[in-house]
């Protein structure tokens, strides 16, 4: 699966285009930002983009109008047609969030309901009682998406509505060439539809990955279906591993889902690792100590599953949710690069090269509370990750530091014996050369 072996670069594109919050129903070619953004991709050693929403809305791009129409805000089809070639061909795969759960009170079969009331065709689409009212008055109650009724929920039974979806899908596939779909709260979605959007998917293009965005509970359902879900259990742990100095936290969750143990749940399956997103506080907000932004994206990078970068994070953006979902969604003039940015550019290219980071098991070496040394093995190569929390320097020991090895963010030969320098607020990614 092509998706496992590079990184995802994440843009909420509404946002990240400067829209406006509301669809004001004017046509600008906002999306066309992307292409200038292109060269940034490359140097960071990206392989795919995941779009946020990009279809016609009411609103933040999850209460969707139109399927098939790209959101007037961003521009048209043939602007986004144009992005997803010119990304194609600078080698970068595309994938789309897919809002299938719900729509918004300005999707097309909503509004001739709200005309027709049980006239329409269209009742079916929805779970839908015309002996009660809802909060809009519409003279009939329907099901919201948990309580938020500008978010209809539509009815995945309907054979009307899964022709409808899977026909809109096979359009994203045939007029933008997309390579993927992750799965708007595909915790909640009919798993039934899920099935049939898999092999739909998969006959049009074999290796189209589904990702499917649950946050917490056992993943294990949802993988039954899906290529992969998001991580949001090693999300957490990363921050709050490194906020309390203690790294038992999320080196317990690495082992639980990757280890070499029998019950262990998830080894061997690619999960989406982040350490933000478009819904979460920005990681340089998060941690309590921006010394430690290194460190949180090499354990998201050097951890199993294939890493997700969320734009603007690479050089430490900042943004709060309680300050609302936009300042999480912001739009900046132009990319930045700073050492931050660097050091991510570096761990991209440091796990599209590794087997072992991309496909090996885990196992701890050795956990303290500001420390930790874990292992990753495939059949190919070997290779340790050390972190290191605390203002000194550390001398890490362990059995395994004994011989020649490759310092692979540096390319520098070392030869150990039994012991490696870790700097303050740092970390090593180690390949055992012998």
């Amino acid at each position: 699966m092509w998706a496992f072996d590079t990184t995802i670069y994440q843009i909420y594109p509404l946002g990240f285009c400067g829209c406006p919050h509301e669809n004001d129903g004017v046509t600008e070619h906002r999306i066309l930002k992307v292409n200038d953004w292109i060269q940034h991709f490359r140097k960071l050693n990206v392989g795919g983009i995941l779009f946020n929403p990009v279809f016609e809305s009411d609103s933040h791009g999850y209460d969707t109008r139109d399927y098939q129409k790209i959101d007037g805000r961003l521009g048209t089809n043939e602007d986004f047609r144009d992005v997803c070639g010119r990304l194609h061909d600078a080698g970068i795969r595309v994938i789309l969030d897919g809002v299938f759960n719900h729509v918004g009170r300005g999707f097309f079969a909503f509004r001739d309901v709200c005309e027709k009331k049980q006239a329409s065709k269209y009742a079916g689409w929805f779970n839908i009682s015309f002996d009660g009212n809802s909060c809009y008055n519409d003279g009939f109650w329907y099901e919201g998406w948990e309580g938020h009724f500008e978010l209809v929920k539509l009815n995945l039974k309907n054979p009307e509505v899964k022709d409808y979806l899977l026909a809109s899908v096979g359009m994203w596939i045939d007029e933008f060439g997309i390579d993927g779909i992750r799965l708007d709260v595909a915790y909640m979605v009919d798993r039934d539809f899920l099935c049939a959007l898999r092999d739909f998917t998969k006959q049009k293009k074999n290796d189209f990955v589904l990702i499917g965005e649950i946050l917490g509970g056992d993943y294990n359902p949802l993988l039954q279906v899906l290529d992969s879900v998001t991580n949001y259990e090693c999300c957490k742990g990363i921050w709050s591993s490194i906020n309390s100095k203690n790294f038992f936290e999320i080196s317990y969750s690495y082992n639980r889902q990757f280890g070499n143990e029998s019950w262990c749940l998830y080894r061997g399956r690619h999960l989406l690792s982040f350490i933000d997103n478009h819904d979460v506080e920005r990681i340089a907000t998060v941690l309590s100590d921006q010394k430690n932004l290194g460190i949180a994206n090499a354990l998201m990078f050097t951890m199993p599953g294939f890493p997700c970068v969320y734009y603007g994070s690479e050089w430490g953006i900042e943004g709060r949710k309680s300050d609302g979902d936009w300042s999480l969604r912001p739009s900046p003039e132009k990319p930045e690069w700073n050492e931050l940015t660097d050091t991510v550019a570096v761990l991209a290219k440091v796990k599209e090269e590794s087997d072992a980071l991309r496909n090996g098991g885990y196992r701890n070496v050795r956990v303290a509370n500001p420390q930790m040394i874990f292992e990753r093995k495939s059949d190919e190569e070997c290779v340790y990750a050390l972190f290191n929390l605390e203002d000194d320097a550390w001398n890490a020991e362990a059995g395994e530091l004994n011989g020649s090895f490759t310092d692979l963010m540096s390319g520098e030969k070392r030869t150990l014996t039994g012991s490696a320098e870790v700097a303050g607020h740092g970390f090593l990614i180690l390949r055992k050369d012998s």
